[in-house]
């Protein structure tokens, strides 16, 4: 139970670590980009219309890219959250089945009427067949997801 919480956390860390790190990079990346390009904007309308235009170019160029770091941010922060949903509506699936006291109390029961010796052989190639229908149903579905030539 703890080891589940502790690797939950340590997930849940590690990922707004990479996220806080590629919008650090991102938001330094863009810094040195737009002041260049910055630059080069206020000296040619400096020249042209003069230091009131040049200084407004200025601020709308920041502004625009600004607008384009946050929409990235954001759009990468909900990529993220969408994924921990789809995870964690897997686990709490599989821990419900198997939590369950009625699945448990039956599969007590079948062990007692069928026998430990002759449950074991059924339980292997159950999960035999399993394994071939999982490797299945994942070829059929990377195949459809394999662009046509």
């Amino acid at each position: 139970m703890f080891q589940r919480l502790i690797d939950d956390f340590k997930e849940s860390t590690g990922t707004a670590l990479r996220l806080t790190s590629l919008a650090a990079a991102a938001a330094m990346a863009l810094l040195v980009t737009a002041a260049f390009l910055c630059a080069a904007a206020f000296v040619f309308v400096l020249e042209r219309y003069g230091p009131v235009q040049a200084c407004l170019t200025g601020a709308a160029i920041f502004f625009v890219v600004a607008l384009i770091a946050a929409g990235w941010y954001m759009v990468r922060k909900k990529q993220i959250e969408a994924r921990a949903k789809q995870a964690a509506k897997v686990k709490s699936t599989a821990q419900t089945v198997l939590s369950d006291p009625m699945l448990v109390a039956t599969g007590i029961q079948l062990i007692r009427a069928i026998g430990v010796k002759k449950l074991i052989p059924i339980l292997a190639i159950g999960g035999l067949a399993l394994g071939f229908l999982a490797s299945r149903a994942n070829a059929s579905s990377s195949e459809s997801e394999a662009p046509a030539e």
